[in-house]
């Protein structure tokens, strides 16, 4: 891990992969989660405390003491990426080097929890490159939609236009290249398909990945708190139609 300053309220933190930065980030959304449930009075103004960096280094380095919870809380938050984690925090209640010193304390090596709120994603396989995903795939047009909605996808991050989330874990047969040709204009709700990712497109954009489907679902209003309806961490699953609705 390697940690950039991103002005006086952000840590950048450049990790290996993607596999990492879930890791990573899963780690801290859990213990910021941990540290929200315990009293408050362990939160020290960095303002009204005269301890040093180094005595603020000292004690995160135990979890499970008060200025560790003190650093969770001072978090506003989490943006993860392919391999960097962006980290906010309230400069008032922990320095930059304490933070620091509490993230590289905690224990990053368990797997990645499929998180517990699962949004359904009703999809209708229309898609123009369908027919031409399932040959690639060397698969049914039939079993290529059943192996997409069979997969536990997660939002791995959010990125490239407001509300589009990246998801990961689908079926390993999904490693589909991008299109030679972009297309100059996706419409939104088009769900797409890019290497080992997913996702769905919240507004029209241009982009290469190819197209199975659509879906009426919004993924993006300016007016719903919070504006888009997956956020990263939590799992995905495509909801195919009827039967006699689907791409023959």
């Amino acid at each position: 891990m390697r940690f950039l300053t991103c002005g006086a309220d952000g840590v950048l933190v450049e990790l290996a992969d993607l596999d990492e930065t879930l890791r990573v980030f899963t780690a801290l959304q859990d213990t910021m989660q941990q540290s929200h449930q315990q009293p408050s009075s362990d939160v020290v103004s960095m303002s009204d405390s005269a301890e040093s960096d180094n005595e603020h280094s000292q004690a995160s380095r135990h979890t499970g003491g008060g200025h560790a919870s003190a650093a969770f809380r001072a978090i506003r938050q989490l943006i993860p990426a392919a391999h960097t984690l962006y980290v906010s925090f309230d400069p008032l209640l922990i320095s930059w080097n304490a933070l620091v010193d509490a993230i590289c304390a905690l224990d990053f090596g368990k797997q990645v929890a499929q998180r517990s709120q699962t949004i359904e994603i009703p999809v209708i396989y229309d898609g123009e490159d369908l027919h031409d995903i399932a040959d690639l795939l060397g698969l049914s047009v039939q079993e290529t939609i059943r192996r997409h909605c069979d997969s536990a996808w997660s939002v791995a991050f959010v990125g490239f236009a407001p509300g589009f989330a990246y998801l990961t874990g689908g079926d390993p047969v999904f490693n589909v290249p991008r299109r030679k040709v972009p297309r100059l204009s996706v419409p939104a709700g088009a769900v797409g398909l890019a290497g080992t990712f997913s996702g769905v497109y919240p507004r029209v954009r241009s982009r290469g990945g190819p197209l199975p489907g659509h879906t009426e679902i919004p993924m993006w209003d300016d007016a719903a708190p919070p504006p888009a309806p997956v956020q990263p961490g939590e799992g995905v699953k495509f909801i195919p139609p009827p039967a006699h609705t689907r791409a023959k």
